[in-house]
């Protein structure tokens, strides 16, 4: 199956349902060049995951509990803060050289889809059945994870992305409504500039935090079925619609409404900008309210959250799914599955404070998550459009990244841009 099937699959299903608001240590040995032999089994698991600082202790937490349950000893590893620019690329490079751990957290789409179809993914079917995720779990969150027919993860998290703001700084502008229109979202950003503030925190750094400003605007410009043909190479990206897109996302740089040399910026630090005051908010998902507000011991009720305005019906948001694979070379995949099974439990995923859940019977509590809950409520049954470096195999959404970067620091034009698209996405198709 080539690169562009496994993206439809993953990106127009995802896309036409809802889903709701939702040196490394080796321990198993395994070898995944061609022929590799399966490690032996043992008591000892490996976990990799990519969890912030600020929820690694909830994991780990809930793996101690199942470990003095079951007598197994997990190693969990974490690469925070890298997203999709790196993290997918230390994986693989563990996994070709033989030391790749028992699981991995990845994310759908086109970023798990090469673990797959190089078949370092295991086949979860059998455990599907035996544990029953199939009626437990988000439906379409699974097909997120679902590869040639193949349930090659299993899904505990779909995330919507929308702005979360911080309530005195708009009012300080005289914001007195979110913006239901995207004129009056660029209104909104005036007004805040107009009384010294930055109006949206994202960084440059990775490439992928900015990335979510221009497939909003993309969204606005083309529409949700042009959109969703972009993505899977079916229309050309030379076209006025993308050409405005790009000009707009320029326009945010040079109209200040994002920071200071935003492309320099750590997503880790610019994004929860907005909890400190510095801007007024940022294009986040549910994670932000654990993440970033209760992380610094902030009141939820001083910030908000609402959907960007595209103008369009449906009313789309990006989103992605997130969730476990298991390594097809461990000699302890039983062992893994039975973990994926507890951290799937509701009341695991509550523990751990997953505000977006794929897990019936695991919504967010609205007196512990009240923004998490509020947004679910809002937009959860809202169809979403799949997240751009996710849609995009790595190599793509990285020359994307390099398009972006071009175009914010004025040596590409948005003209340019759209061209230069064209030829990544039509040479990716051809493959």
């Amino acid at each position: 199956m080539t690169g562009r099937s496994y993206t439809r699959r993953g990106f127009l299903t995802l896309s036409s349902v809802a889903v709701t608001g939702l040196g490394l240590t080796a321990c198993t040995g395994a070898s995944l060049s061609s022929g590799g032999a399966t490690a032996p089994a043992s008591n000892k698991l490996r976990l990799f995951t990519y969890e912030d600082d600020e929820t690694i202790g909830l994991l780990k937490a809930q793996v101690k509990t199942f470990d003095e349950q079951n007598g197994t000893t997990t190693t969990i590893d974490s690469l925070p803060g890298s997203g999709a620019a790196q993290y997918p690329d230390k994986l693989r490079t563990e996994l070709l050289g033989g030391s790749g751990p028992d699981i991995w957290r990845i994310w759908g789409g086109q970023i798990g889809a090469p673990f797959a179809k190089a078949k370092q993914a295991a086949d979860l079917a059998p455990y599907y059945q035996k544990y029953g995720w199939d009626s437990s779990i988000n439906t379409a969150a699974i097909e997120g994870m679902t590869f040639d027919g193949v349930k090659s993860g299993v899904p505990f998290t779909a995330r919507g992305l929308g702005a979360w703001y911080n309530k005195e700084l708009l009012a300080k502008a005289g914001v007195t409504a979110v913006p239901t229109t995207y004129a009056e979202l660029e209104e909104m950003n005036g007004k805040l500039v107009a009384a010294g503030v930055t109006p949206c925190g994202l960084g440059g750094k990775f490439g992928w935090h900015v990335m979510r400003l221009f497939e909003y605007l993309l969204e606005h410009t083309a529409g949700p079925q042009l959109h969703d043909k972009l993505l899977v190479g079916q229309e050309s990206w030379d076209r006025p619609e993308v050409v405005e897109a790009f000009t707009l996302f320029k326009k945010w740089q040079d109209e200040k409404w994002l920071p200071e040399g935003a492309l320099g910026l750590d997503p880790a630090d610019i994004g929860r900008a907005y909890v400190e005051g510095k801007t007024a908010y940022s294009i986040e998902g549910q994670w932000s309210e654990t993440s970033a507000i209760l992380a610094a011991k902030k009141d939820p009720a001083q910030f908000g959250n609402f959907q960007l305005p595209t103008d369009h019906t449906p009313a789309r948001h990006s989103g992605f799914v997130e969730g476990y694979m298991i390594n097809a070379r461990s000699g302890n995949k039983d062992k893994a599955a039975a973990l994926l099974d507890f951290l799937m439990k509701p009341d695991s995923q509550k523990a751990m404070k997953i505000t977006s859940s794929t897990v019936t019977g695991a919504e967010p509590d609205p007196k512990e998550l009240p923004l998490s809950a509020e947004w679910g409520e809002k937009y959860g049954a809202r169809p979403f459009y799949t997240i751009q470096d996710q849609a995009f195999p790595k190599k793509e959404a990285d020359q994307y990244f390099s398009v972006q970067s071009d175009l914010l620091q004025g040596s590409m034009t948005p003209a340019a841009a759209a061209k230069k698209m064209q030829e990544i996405v039509s040479a990716w198709s051809r493959d």
